[in-house]
């Protein structure tokens, strides 16, 4: 039985819909915009800051008035993306009806809007006036239940909070649902706002570039850049697909997890070898070897130690002279599931423009992103993410009909 990805939507600060994705990728141009430093929030810092926003009136044409005004803004952006991934896909009302069809979607921070909001109004009136239309939309899995409600879908309803590594669990988690039969389709996928409060906290945890990308694998690098919002995709078995008569963009050969024990609560651990063990067991369950991978889709973002220990696990896995390594990061920024949405185009042939703050090799890492030039379709796409913390997701693509 083989897992295959039939839809996919995605918002971010590029705009709606892959087709501006797809553009900004091939161009290899980082939307982040400055933002303004918030006092309560941000450092007294001089260094300008930087944000991929994604503008609410884009939103608008997908959502009408009544609805928008009972979510939170992850849920807005969610339930956008499911409605394009379905759409995308083929699917229709009735595709639903009387199917388990499993939600599955990741997030580093949830609503972070309303539950400061929240949490102001029991600060300055006492927790009698707290607005449980408030408290509703200010847990982490309001939006997966949003994109349900959205669709009236019956089936399993996840959400996964494992930081940079949320996006890839969530698509495990639904090919585990898919396979062990508990749905017949899955949309899953990741979704982020990025807040003042939670933007000034990873300044002052120093995780930021002061740059407007996170110059992924450079020497130089020094954090990474932030965005928010939300990508989803359609999984289903090939035999449904097929009954349905869908198209094929890609197809899920293994979907991996794992975890650095080394790693500390707040950042990345030195455990390339566990996890490189980790990811050579499962390659090698589903009947790969590392040559038969042509291309990376990287999680490397620009941060000091996640970019070590990417790039030492991608070489402990492949050899130090690796296939063409993108990092779409550079582009999309990290969180908010553009990542996600950059690997399933990398896997439909999508083109790849030069990696946007790349300037100088580390010595340490020996990885060079791609510099622009033209890349012929890949057939097998190995698609990696280590968050701090810890938790470590893979997928591995195969090219699709599309």
């Amino acid at each position: 039985m083989s897992i295959v990805i039939t839809g996919i939507g995605t918002v971010g600060p590029h705009g709606v819909g892959t087709a501006a994705l797809a553009a900004a990728l091939a161009d290899g141009t980082n939307a982040a915009t400055e933002l303004e430093p918030v006092p309560d929030f941000h450092s007294p810092s001089a260094h300008p800051r930087y944000l991929g926003r994604v503008d609410p009136a884009a939103l608008a044409p997908h959502l009408d008035p009544r609805t928008s005004r009972r979510m939170s803004l992850p849920s807005r952006l969610a339930v956008v993306a499911a409605r394009l991934a379905r759409a995308d896909a083929g699917l229709e009302a009735e595709h639903f009806e009387g199917h388990d069809v499993a939600v599955c979607l990741g997030t580093a921070f949830g609503p972070t809007d309303f539950t400061i909001r929240l949490l102001d109004q029991i600060r300055d009136k006492g927790p009698e006036a707290a607005s449980p239309f408030l408290f509703m939309e200010s847990v982490a899995n309001a939006h997966a239940g949003q994109v349900a409600l959205d669709a009236q879908l019956v089936g399993p309803n996840a959400t996964i909070v494992q930081r940079e590594a949320s996006a890839l669990s969530a698509v495990a988690q639904g090919v585990s649902y898919l396979a062990s039969g508990r749905c017949e389709l899955a949309l899953v996928g990741a979704v982020d706002e990025i807040a003042p409060m939670t933007h000034g906290a990873l300044e002052r945890f120093g995780a930021l570039s002061s740059g407007p990308c996170g110059r992924a694998l450079d020497a130089a690098r020094d954090g990474y850049a932030v965005s928010e919002g939300a990508t989803v995709l359609v999984l289903e078995r090939d035999d449904t697909a097929h009954a349905r008569g869908a198209r094929v963009l890609a197809r899920v050969r293994t979907a991996l997890r794992g975890n650095d024990p080394t790693a500390s609560a707040v950042t990345w651990g030195d455990g390339a070898e566990r996890l490189g063990l980790t990811l050579r067991l499962g390659l090698e369950r589903a009947g790969l070897t590392p040559f038969a991978i042509d291309r990376v889709v990287s999680g490397a973002s620009g941060s000091r130690r996640g970019d070590r220990l990417e790039a030492l696990l991608l070489r402990q896995v492949l050899g130090d002279t690796p296939p063409s390594v993108l990092t779409p990061k550079a582009v999309t920024g990290e969180f908010g599931g553009g990542f996600l949405a950059a690997a399933v185009l990398a896997a439909t042939g999508a083109d790849f423009g030069p990696t946007p703050g790349f300037e100088s090799v580390d010595p340490e890492l020996g990885l060079r992103p791609h510099d622009g030039r033209p890349l012929e379709r890949a057939r097998t796409v190995l698609v990696s993410s280590l968050a701090a913390g810890g938790a470590a997701a893979w997928l591995v693509l195969e090219a699709g009909e599309a």
